[in-house]
């Protein structure tokens, strides 16, 4: 289980963990006695705390023997209880990944990284999440750090070409949107103008989901690795001169896993 897998790992970051279900506590007993599980597991009966999040899933009918299950998503609460970010997903079959979710956040993620090596750029890349199954929400991160006194163009900009990271496309995998962090303003002298540059070091995070659908589980069978392949294309500049555009081949292998199905009963 990935959350069990990132215990440790929470609590040197200084933050605690509990997952909470509107299954009652045998069932939550006998999966956590199975799967090892050393977090709270907290049973919410008639998913009272799930209605009052306002996170109750309303597209199940109550007629339904599955009624009162959540829409799934994480919420990031401060030492006094306040909640300060959520993660939610677009359907139920997926899930954020806690790993995805730090580095999301700007947060150290503990996998191991590789170095690229570009022009203008020391580039750090890694997947916040080495194995990943059916429904897994994680990321692709790229640490970049400019060279000296030297920008990259941040998207939006006009007449020059932004920094920006292209995904090839592939059965099974979902490919959304990359986030990056506010840009800071350039102003050039010669041609009186303000443009939106990335010149300090700057994570890219880009967003990817296994999909979950027949069709991609169809896709994914008999499968045991899913290798992602990508492009980093941008265009650096210093006071004085703009660079030929680089293209930067990456590539990344995960895992992939069988999702546990099994489940007690009540």
């Amino acid at each position: 289980m990935e959350l069990q897998g990132r215990v440790e790992e929470l609590h040197k970051a200084g933050l605690g963990l509990a997952a909470i279900t509107y299954d009652p506590v045998p069932v939550l007993a006998e999966f956590s006695s199975r799967r090892h599980i050393t977090f709270p597991l907290l049973s919410d009966p008639g998913s009272t705390t799930i209605k009052r999040y306002g996170i109750l899933n309303t597209t199940v009918p109550e007629s339904n023997q599955l009624y009162g299950y959540p829409f799934p998503g994480t919420f990031m609460l401060s030492h006094d209880g306040v909640v300060t970010a959520r993660f939610f997903e677009q359907a139920y079959q997926e899930r954020n990944t806690v790993a995805s979710i730090l580095a999301r956040l700007g947060q150290n993620v503990d996998v191991p990284a590789t170095r690229v090596s570009s022009p203008q750029l020391a580039i750090t890349s890694f997947v916040s999440d080495s194995t990943v199954a059916v429904g897994t929400h994680f990321s692709l991160v790229l640490d970049v750090r400019p060279a000296a006194r030297v920008h990259v163009y941040a998207p939006g900009v006009t007449g020059y070409k932004p920094i920006t990271l292209s995904i090839e496309a592939q059965p099974a995998l979902v490919v959304r949107e990359v986030t990056y962090p506010k840009p800071e303003d350039y102003y050039f002298k010669p041609l009186n103008e303000h443009v939106p540059v990335f010149e300090r070091p700057f994570r890219m995070v880009q967003d990817l989901a296994v999909d979950a659908s027949p069709q991609g589980q169809n896709a994914l069978k008999d499968l045991t690795t899913l290798t992602i392949k990508g492009v980093l294309s941008y265009q650096a500049c210093d006071d004085k001169v703009c660079f030929t555009p680089q293209s930067v081949p990456l590539t990344w292998s995960l895992t992939l896993r069988q999702l546990d199905r099994d489940r007690a009963k009540e």
